[in-house]
């Protein structure tokens, strides 16, 4: 069952690994102080977390990458699209000032999270009853998306809350490889996300995050020869102070990872990537493929962005059994962020 709130009586936040993932983030809650111990107001409290939602959808013949984030002073909402078999890419982009428009719940698997703007709306819906996540997204240029993911059957989410700084922290839900149907229309074409073996991912984070900070992400949604279902999330420079983020699932099993070291290229967009885990499980490549970058520089807010897409390749080696992928759709992202 999963606990209740993450903020006690004594207005902490619990930190730790939650294999029932959590039912609300009450970060009003909080006893939110700054760096010289000293106790802030209920507006700083608002203003100063920070939330965000993305989903994944990955198969062989389509990837979509969906994102809300709301950071009160603004609100940002992007969709990306890519056929690797054409190499067709079209990415669309939207920000709200002062995130109006905007609403997303401090419930990760019961709410819903909203952005709007002009006749552009995107809507990430989970609930608990049935355990399901409907994601709706309407474009003024036609592009729509009408997705289902299943978190039902054998949902085993990685939940992890973490410090971050002196007086912060943040939650963060991901799962992979999770189970998807619904349609993708684009241009003249539409996809069935079933029919063409879509796999869906969540990313789901909220928090009193680091006033500057920066991480290396990577994420898989597979199916492997044998059918079996297969995907993981690592990440490094965010959620590593004392747990971490990183996991792997098969079959809808989480097995977790140790800490992961990412070596790239950051001015040669094209290199390969190369991702080694501390426990020997992960030992992996990454050919990019295309990429959607972002960079925003404002006074009180800065934001370098960069998410591949592309393969995979290398071995994963879980509990003795050598997984070899060659040539899995995938992401990974380096990012530097001031909020």
């Amino acid at each position: 069952m999963a606990k209740e709130v993450l903020i006690n009586k004594d207005g902490q936040p619990s930190f730790g690994v939650f294999p029932d993932s959590i039912g609300e983030i009450n970060h009003m809650d909080y006893d939110l102080r700054n760096t010289m111990d000293k106790r802030l107001g209920k507006l700083a409290k608002k203003l100063k977390y920070n939330q965000f939602q993305f989903i994944g959808l990955t198969s062989p013949e389509l990837i979509v990458g969906i994102a809300i984030v709301d950071l009160k002073f603004a609100s940002n909402c992007f969709v990306y699209a890519y056929h690797p078999e054409t190499e067709k890419f079209e990415e669309f982009s939207f920000i709200q000032p002062l995130a109006r428009n905007t609403s997303m719940s401090p419930k990760p698997n019961d709410g819903s999270a909203t952005f709007i703007k002009g006749s552009n709306k995107v809507v990430i819906k989970a609930t608990n009853t049935p355990r399901l996540r409907s994601v709706n997204v309407e474009l003024a240029g036609g592009f729509k998306v009408d997705a289902i993911i299943d978190e039902s059957a054998n949902y085993d989410p990685l939940a992890v809350c973490a410090r971050a700084g002196y007086t912060g922290w943040v939650f963060t839900q991901k799962a992979t490889a999770l189970v998807c149907n619904g349609t993708v229309k684009w241009g003249d074409e539409q996809f069935d996300l079933e029919k063409i073996g879509a796999l869906a991912s969540v990313d789901w984070s909220a928090g009193y995050m680091r006033r500057e900070t920066s991480w290396n992400w990577a994420s898989l949604s597979c199916k492997l020869a044998d059918g079996r279902r297969l995907g993981f999330n690592l990440a490094a420079g965010v959620n590593e102070t004392g747990f971490t983020e990183n996991g792997l699932w098969l079959d809808g099993t989480l097995h977790k990872v140790d800490m992961v070291d990412f070596q790239f290229d950051r001015y040669h967009h094209n290199h390969a990537w190369a991702l080694r885990s501390n426990d020997g499980i992960i030992n992996l490549h990454f050919e990019p493929a295309g990429q959607r970058k972002e960079k925003m520089n404002l006074i009180v807010a800065a934001s370098n962005f960069t998410q591949h897409f592309g393969r995979f390749y290398g071995d994963i080696n879980l509990n003795g059994e050598l997984i070899h992928l060659d040539g899995v759709w995938g992401f990974t992202e380096d990012h530097y962020a001031k909020w």
